[in-house]
């Protein structure tokens, strides 16, 4: 009763000190409480549940393993007999003879070792699947269907016409009325030095070295060392040429149009700061100019570019060019805007002429700020540029869409995405070091 008195005593003499921590009390809750009611409604308004439950989580674990690794497919034609030996199932990249992991006997029958102690064989239309944690499965197709005799483990699925199990992530059986295929993952990229034709694949490293400094010559007409670079650059499943070739146009796209931008800029800068251009009119005209040439998203004028200048990167360094004009002419404005004037005016006092109060008593000034800031617009215009190039301006973002289209070349997916993220990283450091030169 006391305490409540005191209490009750407290918040009449300082009621308005009471009130305010009352208050500040109270935000943080009232904050939590609405970061709570946005996320219940982006639930509900986006369905998530609903996404969540049609997600197939098992499919994006197959894809990002296709993106390191590379699977041997192992195939028996039923009807006529025939055994396949090639790489993802290509024809192109068939094998002559089976490969040392498996045995086809006089018989025609096949003994397949998968490692980790999983084995399968295949005589007649009998496939026996053999695991090291469970009892033999022996999956039996007639033509009309597939049967399996015994308990079935939960990595493996059975139906009428098909009998499928994946006990690890990179083994894999599927037994169909007609045909059997099996799967053996090896980690890496296949045929990503030379493609499965040339005489070179398969061929190590060592005996590459060996081969490009001494003869005799593979081709009479060249040294064996551009005979080899020939090989590698022409790889027609990597398309290393091309994808250099696109890189390098990404990474010009992005220098012009960061160029064009600092360039134009500048001069639009002086006529649109308050201290170097009196008329307030003009001034208001290229302050809007400036919003409208950024307000609207790189994208966008891109988009706008491929209609009017078709698909190249043309249109990506007009819609990169016009977006930083836009930013670095307001950016440079404002550096302008805040130089010193006593500078200005001691280069005055000397008898200067207007262009030369510019060159020594401004440029001086805004240099530091004009250069660090094209530089880090052109490193992050690098990035910007293979996101326009994905919208047809060309360049490596085309390619990126074009093994994205396909959906079975994950490995050229991850393959032009690292090369991207060592372009950024190789322009973070040159600007890095081109600022620390000049500024």
């Amino acid at each position: 009763m006391v305490a409540t008195a005191d209490a009750s005593r407290i918040d009449g003499t300082y009621a308005k000190v009471m009130s305010a921590s009352r208050r500040q009390a109270i935000w943080p809750i009232a904050i939590l409480v609405l970061i709570f009611g946005y996320l219940t409604y982006a639930y509900i308004e986006f369905d998530v549940g609903a996404l969540l439950g049609e997600s197939r989580l098992e499919r994006g674990v197959i894809l990002a393993t296709d993106s390191y690794a590379y699977k041997v497919h192992v195939e028996r034609d039923f009807v006529d007999g025939e055994t396949e030996f090639s790489i993802e199932g290509q024809r192109n990249t068939r094998f002559d003879g089976p490969p040392e992991w498996v045995t086809l006997d006089a018989n025609d029958d096949l003994d397949i070792d998968l490692g980790d102690g999983y084995r399968i064989t295949v005589s007649g239309r009998t496939t026996t699947f053999f695991s090291p944690d469970w009892p033999p499965i022996v999956a039996e197709s007639n033509g009309e269907g597939v049967t399996v005799e015994g308990p079935i483990p939960e990595w493996a699925r059975v139906s009428e016409k098909k009998f499928e199990a994946r006990p690890e992530l990179f083994k894999r059986v599927q037994v169909l009325r007609n045909s059997v295929e099996v799967h053996r993952y090896f980690v890496g990229w296949e045929n990503f030095w030379f493609e499965f034709s040339s005489p070179l694949h398969g061929i190590s490293g060592a005996q590459l070295w060996n081969m490009a400094l001494h003869e005799p010559r593979i081709d009479p007409e060249r040294p064996n060392v551009a005979y080899i670079a020939n090989e590698f650059w022409n790889n027609s499943e990597w398309q290393h040429g091309d994808v250099f070739i696109a890189l390098i146009e990404t990474v010009i796209m992005a220098f012009l149009g960061t160029a064009l931008a600092a360039m134009f800029g500048l001069p639009l800068a002086f006529l649109a700061a308050k201290n170097f251009n009196p008329f307030a009119i003009g001034r208001f005209a290229l302050r809007r100019l400036f919003d409208f040439l950024r307000g609207i998203d790189s994208l966008i004028w891109s988009l706008v570019f491929i209609r009017a200048f078709g698909l190249g990167p043309l249109s990506g360094i007009m819609a990169i060019f016009f977006t930083d004009t836009g930013t670095l002419g307001k950016l440079f404005s404002e550096a302008i805007e805040n130089i010193d004037n006593k500078q200005v005016e001691g280069v005055q006092s000397t008898g200067a002429r207007p262009v030369q109060r510019y060159r020594f008593g401004v440029i001086p000034q805004i240099l530091p700020v004009f250069i660090s800031q094209s530089l880090y617009y052109l490193e992050s215009n690098t990035r910007s540029a293979t996101v326009i190039g994905a919208l047809g301006a060309g360049g490596i973002g085309l390619k990126l869409v074009e093994t994205l289209r396909t959906g079975r070349d994950w490995e050229n997916t991850l393959y032009i995405i690292t090369l991207t993220v060592i372009v950024v990283f190789a322009m973070d450091i040159f600007s890095g070091w081109l600022r620390r030169r000049l500024i």
